[in-house]
C-alpha cells in the first residue's frame, strides 16, 4: 500500500547527513546465500529470459550496499563491468523538479507563477505556471509520439535538436486540455521546465544540475553532456527501432530534455540516486510533500486525442509527482532510451534502493526490462510493495 506522505517524511535521513556515492563501483564478490544471492539469481534469470546483452545492478539498504551486479556483455567478448557509464534519461526530469523546488524556497520564484514572468514567448505561457511543467499538467501535446518527428529522428538519429524544435512541434497542436485540468505526460513540459530554471536561477542548467543536485548528493559520475559522448567506461546499447537491429550507443540524446540536463552516469551513482531522493534530503518537508503529490492525484484518465498509458489516471497508489513516479510507495523514476533501459527506486519505509540498468539483445523486449528486473528483486524482497503494478 502506499505509504502517507507524513509517514514518507517520517523515514529518517541517513545518519551523518548526505552520503556520497562509492568512490569506487566495483561489483561485489560472488555471494554464497542470502539476499545477495537471491538478487543476482533474479538478475540472471531475467538475463536469459528477456535476451539481454547486459544489466548492472545495485542494492543498498540505509545506504549500505546489499550486493551490486554485472552480467553479460557490453560489446562482443567485453565483459559488464559496475563502472560503465549509461544514459540517465528522465532521472534529470526528477533533479530538475528538486532545483526548482529549491529555488521556490528561496523565494526565487512561486510554483503557480505563469511562465510568462520568464518564458514569454513560450506557447501558452499565460496560462501554464512553473507547478504544471514539473507535474505534467499542461496540457502540451508530447512532440515524441508525432509522426513527423519520429520520421525525421529515424532518418537521422544523430540529429542534434534545438528546444525551439522539439517544442515547436508539440506547440503546433491544439492543448489536450485547459492547463490544470488533467495530467499527460510530455517531453515538451520538461525541456520548458529547464529554460525556466536558467532564467530563474540566473545561470546554465548544467550548472544548476551540478550545484544544487549532483554535487549536494556526492554523484561525482553523473555528469552533463552536451553531445552525444559517454564517459569511459561505456555500456554500449543496441536498439531494433528502425527495423534492424544496430548499435545505438551514441544516438544524439538531445531531444530527451533540456539541454545541460542530459546526463550520463554509472549504476552506482543511481541506487545513491535513489537515495537522495527518496528521503528528501535536498528539500523542506514541505517541498518534499509537494513533490510526492503536487496536486495531480485525481487528474488524467480519458483525455481525448491522447493514448492510455500517457494520460492514465493518477491515483493515490499511482501517480506523477513534482517529476517522480509514485508507486505503491515506491519513489522511482525509470528512463529508456535507444535501447538503454533503467530505473532508480526507494522505498522510504524499508530504506531499500534498487538500480538497475539493461541493454537488450536482437530478441529482447521493448518494454522497460529494467523495471522488469527491478519488480522482481522489489517482489522478493518486499512483497507487500509492487514496483511494477
Amino acid at each position: 500500500m502506499l505509504l502517507c506522505a507524513a509517514a514518507l517524511l517520517g523515514t529518517a535521513l541517513p545518519a551523518g547527513g548526505t552520503r556520497a556515492a562509492p568512490a569506487s563501483c566495483v561489483a561485489s564478490p560472488a555471494p554464497s546465500g542470502g539476499e545477495a544471492k537471491q538478487i543476482l539469481d533474479i538478475a540472471k534469470a531475467a538475463q536469459k529470459e528477456l535476451d539481454l546483452n547486459g544489466v548492472v545492478l545495485r542494492v543498498t539498504r540505509d545506504g549500505r550496499e546489499v550486493v551490486t551486479g554485472a552480467l553479460g556483455e557490453s560489446m562482443t567478448g567485453v565483459p559488464v563491468t559496475a563502472d560503465m557509464h549509461f544514459r540517465a534519461g528522465s532521472v534529470a526530469i526528477v533533479y530538475m523538479g528538486i532545483a526548482m523546488l529549491q529555488l521556490v524556497e528561496d523565494g526565487k520564484a512561486a510554483l503557480d507563477d505563469p511562465i510568462a514572468r520568464w518564458l514569454p514567448d513560450a506557447p501558452h505561457a499565460d496560462e501554464i505556471t512553473l507547478r504544471m511543467l514539473g507535474a505534467s499538467t499542461s496540457g502540451l501535446r508530447d512532440y515524441v509520439p508525432d509522426p513527423k518527428f519520429l520520421s525525421a529522428l529515424y532518418a537521422d538519429p544523430f540529429r542534434q535538436w534545438t528546444p525551439d524544435e522539439l517544442v515547436g512541434i508539440s506547440a503546433a497542436h491544439p492543448l489536450l486540455y485547459e492547463p490544470g485540468k488533467s495530467w499527460s505526460y510530455s517531453h515538451a513540459n520538461f525541456v520548458l521546465l529547464g529554460e525556466a530554471l536558467e532564467k530563474i536561477a540566473g545561470v546554465p542548467l548544467a550548472q544548476v544540475m551540478k550545484q544544487q543536485i549532483t554535487g549536494p548528493a556526492g554523484l561525482d559520475s553523473t555528469l552533463n553532456s552536451f553531445t552525444p559522448e559517454i564517459e569511459e567506461p561505456v555500456l554500449h546499447s543496441y536498439d531494433a527501432e528502425r527495423g534492424r537491429y544496430e548499435e545505438s550507443t551514441y544516438w544524439n540524446p538531445s531531444w530527451t530534455t533540456a539541454p545541460g540536463a542530459v546526463l550520463n552516469t554509472h549504476v552506482c551513482d543511481l541506487a545513491r540516486s535513489a537515495e537522495a531522493v527518496g528521503t528528501g534530503e535536498l528539500l523542506s518537508p514541505a517541498s518534499f510533500r509537494t513533490q510526492l503529490d503536487p496536486g495531480t492525484v485525481g487528474l488524467g484518465g480519458n483525455t481525448p486525442g491522447c493514448p492510455p498509458k500517457d494520460c492514465f489516471r493518477q491515483l493515490p497508489a499511482r501517480h506523477f509527482g513534482y517529476g517522480v513516479i509514485v508507486q505503491n510507495g515506491w519513489i522511482q523514476s525509470n528512463p529508456s532510451f535507444a535501447g538503454y533501459a533503467a530505473i532508480q527506486a526507494y522505498l522510504p519505509g524499508e530504506r531499500l534502493a534498487i538500480a538497475v540498468s539493461t541493454t537488450v539483445g536482437p530478441k529482447g523486449p521493448e518494454d522497460n526490462t529494467a523495471q522488469t528486473i527491478a519488480g522482481r528483486i522489489a517482489k522478493a524482497l518486499t512483497p507487500g510493495n509492487s514496483l511494477t503494478g
